[in-house]
């Protein structure tokens, strides 16, 4: 791959990677502006969990939608249209003056959100070359960890006067970015073929695989030797070879979530206050530190998981989030709401996020993209994404009445069992994908499940 052709595919997944923003930065803000929403619209702990929780809800049914939209119209469409939904989601919560009106507009932000975390990082994988296909899908991942460190920020700079609704309302911008950006971008290559559009296929590679002619010829028959000319069915996903990649797929999208992560992430500011800091400004200045640990660590996720592997830092973060969230149940059970208790607990917090950007954070996302076949990928994706925004919004529904149930200590000792049965699924069924194109991928699997590729 010539320079020209490295940089017009790095751009191209820097450019789809933004639709992590959106992710990113809703996820983050709700975190900081519910410290005032809850007061200033009298919300009760379950109508705090229903707000959070919303978001979750309308990103199931748009990944859902997601998936035949980009095998109709294709994926750079999608990406699209949900950065404008975005926009319109964004600018009604802002204004919102009831519970409903404001649960309603999370829900228009959820499509949104669910359309761009479906179809993204299939995009990506799809626009990507075998040897820095991790590095490029996992600018999602990074996106999103910007985004969240930016909705911190935010939150930090209107709290002195607790302006919620500038804080929600300015989510607008990174999606007018991403509108903008992808507007330029190339449709997918892959799709491009699968709809039999060989001769613009051929035209994308050219711009980012470089001119050989040869190479091109080599990726379309690997590509076109894979798929049919229409895309599968919801139906094939009932195959022995797709069984046994939805398998790893759906069991990682469910695990990233019910480990605790939304958890961290939409209350960091609560759970921080938890320890003792009863100031706001506090609070979300403890959080921008847990956003600055997120955004480290899955740059260092950028740089290895391409030389490292997918395995070997799936199971070391696994590893390292068990035990932080281990660590932060005993200073609660242990500690009084002291300086002690605060630092060990905020210690933990770094600790589970770091261990989580280099592992499950970007990992998910990575190998939802990857390991299915190009007939079916869409609608796989999607239906990893759905599983995933489901139990997002089971835990983050649930998260404040577990802390009423159990206690602090038992919630997050319960978030740490997971952890070590999360560790035996990855160790035992998740594959090594590093180095491999998408078609070599797709064999390995159909070895699993004993039939041809």
């Amino acid at each position: 791959m010539g320079d020209d052709a490295r940089r017009n595919v790095i751009m191209t997944a820097a450019i789809a990677g933004l639709g992590g923003l959106l992710f990113g930065y809703d996820t983050g803000i709700i975190a900081s502006a519910m410290l005032f929403i809850r007061s200033d619209l009298g919300l009760s702990s379950f109508e705090q969990g229903l707000v959070v929780a919303a978001v979750p809800v309308g990103a199931a049914f748009g990944a859902l939608l997601a998936g035949p939209l980009s095998d109709k119209r294709g994926r750079r469409l999608v990406i699209i249209v949900s950065a404008f939904v975005f926009i319109a989601g964004a600018l009604v919560s802002a204004a919102a003056d009831s519970v409903a009106v404001l649960t309603i507009s999370r829900i228009v932000i959820g499509v949104a959100i669910g359309f761009a975390s479906a179809t993204a990082p299939v995009y990506i994988s799809e626009v990507a070359p075998p040897e820095i296909r991790g590095r490029l899908v996992t600018m999602f991942q990074l996106a999103v960890t910007i985004g969240i460190l930016v909705a911190y920020v935010v939150g930090l700079a209107f709290e002195p006067n607790g302006e919620w609704r500038w804080m929600l309302g300015l989510g607008a911008l990174p999606a007018l970015l991403l509108a903008g950006g992808m507007i330029k971008m190339p449709r997918s290559p892959r799709w491009l073929l699968m709809t039999g559009q060989d001769y613009e296929a051929r035209a994308v590679l050219a711009k980012i695989r470089g001119p050989n002619q040869h190479e091109i010829d080599v990726e379309v028959d690997e590509i076109k030797a894979q798929v049919g000319e229409e895309p599968g069915r919801w139906s094939e996903l009932g195959t022995p070879l797709m069984r046994a990649a939805l398998t790893v797929g759906l069991g990682l999208a469910i695990l990233q979530q019910v480990t605790g992560i939304n958890t961290v992430i939409y209350y960091a500011p609560t759970i921080v206050e938890y320890t003792g800091i009863d100031s706001a400004s506090s609070a979300i200045l403890a959080s921008i530190g847990v956003g600055i640990v997120n955004v480290g660590m899955t740059v260092v996720a950028l740089r290895l998981l391409d030389r490292a592997g997918r395995r070997p830092l799936l199971l070391i973060g696994v590893a390292g989030m068990t035990f932080s969230l281990f660590t932060l149940g005993l200073a609660f059970e242990l500690g009084d709401e002291d300086t002690v208790t605060s630092v060990v607990a905020i210690g933990s917090l770094m600790l589970f996020v770091a261990s989580f950007a280099i592992s499950l954070g970007p990992i998910f996302w990575l190998l939802n993209s990857e390991i299915y076949p190009l007939r079916t990928r869409s609608k796989a994706a999607a239906l990893g994404t759905f599983t995933n925004w489901i139990f997002n919004f089971a835990v983050s529904l649930t998260f404040l009445l577990l802390i009423d149930a159990l206690g602090q200590s038992g919630a997050f000792w319960l978030y740490a069992a997971i952890g070590g049965v999360t560790f035996v699924f990855c160790q035992r069924l998740v594959p090594e994908t590093k180095d491999k194109h998408l078609e070599e991928i797709e064999a390995e699997f159909a070895r699993r499940a004993g039939v041809a590729a």
